[in-house]
């Protein structure tokens, strides 16, 4: 993972350029598929923000998140710019960060009518408590405001569809609002960008500015008027979440640091004493609270990790016969820890990222399993010290 290195995402011209009028120095980084993000810093920070432009569906934001989550490994995605809002629950130029997010065109067809069968993200807790905060805070707004006074930011639910979405009285209005009448805005990227971050296992936050009301008066004068306030409201405020995000992450790297120094100090002083003692120790080592006979204490630290990651195999079987993962999640885990364990054995150069990032997919998959999420977080750890 990248210490300081948030992705924020846009569909629209329009929002990125709202996004990079934040940025100092970006410079462009090519994927090596052709896809280009720009990489600078959060003006008068230290933060780094990987900007890049997906356009508009879910199935091409899925693709772009999932490139820049491989490429960068960041602290989290931020999908930013602006939305519909639904019910008048939110003011024009008001930013809304989803607590879940709907994929709302699922459903089964059947003899008495279409039945919703949606697909549901939840964001990560600590990045919504995060965003909460930033919001009584309440010093994130440019200090032009507009009328209407200040924007305020909302959290609650967002629709995330396969059409532009400009009536009030259209079918899929009716049926947003018969099934999904809790969600404060609708746009058309927000679930790719949730699902792409649910496999790779990186937070994602969904951050947008009111444009429109979608009730058939998008793409009116008062709809572009507002377009550009919205999207700069959004990029105010999730520039802002980036640069605390990064700076949440370098104190936890700091204090895993100091932990781990700790640890060395422990196994010094278990050395020292094993050595001033009657007891010795033929061709062994020791590193850190830990003594390894007759073996390198990395290589036996590189076994061990193989070792625990075909042991997790037999975790993954159990949660799977108990039913708490199904048939899919189940294959696609099992495929995760395979490609992990290939990376483990081979030792390459490219085997420590390769290694975190089939990790990282895993323990999306498995988020909702505590047991399988304390067992992953620290071979997330020592995979990426492979050598």
């Amino acid at each position: 993972m990248s210490k300081d290195l948030v992705v924020i995402l846009t569909a629209l011209n329009l929002e990125y350029q709202a996004v990079r009028r934040k940025l100092a120095g970006p410079e462009v980084h090519r994927h090596e598929r052709g896809t280009r993000f720009e990489v600078g810093t959060v003006q008068g920070t230290s933060c780094r923000v990987a900007l890049g432009l997906t356009n508009k569906g879910n199935h091409s934001a899925a693709v772009i998140a999932e490139r820049a989550i491989q490429e960068f490994s960041p602290v989290a995605v931020l999908f930013v710019g602006v939305a519909g809002a639904l019910w008048d629950t939110a003011r024009l130029g008001d930013v809304v960060m989803a607590t879940h997010v709907y994929a709302y065109h699922g459903g089964t067809s059947e003899d008495d009518g279409l039945k919703a069968r949606p697909r549901v993200w939840e964001a990560p807790h600590g990045i919504s408590q995060l965003g909460s905060h930033l919001a009584r805070v309440n010093d994130w707004a440019d200090d032009m405001t507009g009328p209407g006074g200040a924007p305020q930011v909302r959290f609650g639910a967002i629709a995330a569809g396969e059409v532009v979405q400009n009536s009030t009285l259209s079918a899929e209005a009716r049926w947003i609002r018969q099934h999904y009448n809790d969600a404060l805005a609708i746009e058309m990227e927000a679930a790719g960008v949730a699902q792409a971050g649910h496999l790779n296992g990186a937070p994602v936050a969904i951050i947008r500015g009111i444009s429109d009301r979608a009730d058939g008066t998008k793409n009116s004068a008062e709809d572009r008027n507002w377009q550009p306030r919205a999207a700069a409201n959004a990029a105010a405020f999730a520039t802002r979440l980036a640069v605390e995000l990064a700076g949440e992450q370098r104190q936890i790297t700091m204090s895993e640091a100091s932990r781990r120094h700790s640890v060395d100090r422990l196994g010094e002083q278990v050395s020292n004493t094993v050595h001033n003692s009657a007891v010795g120790i033929m061709a062994g080592s020791v590193k850190a609270s830990r003594v390894y006979m007759n073996a390198d204490p990395t290589v036996i630290s590189t076994a061990d990790l193989v070792a625990e990651l075909d042991g997790f195999r037999d975790h993954l079987k159990r949660h799977h016969a108990q039913g708490a993962l199904d048939d899919d999640t189940y294959r696609e885990a099992l495929a995760e820890l395979g490609t992990a364990l290939q990376a483990a054995k081979e030792k390459t150069p490219e085997s420590p990222k390769r290694a975190t990032l089939a990790l990282k997919r895993l323990r999306g998959l498995t988020g909702e399993i505590p047991d399988l999420v304390d067992r992953l977080a620290p071979l997330v750890v020592v995979a990426g010290d492979l050598s």
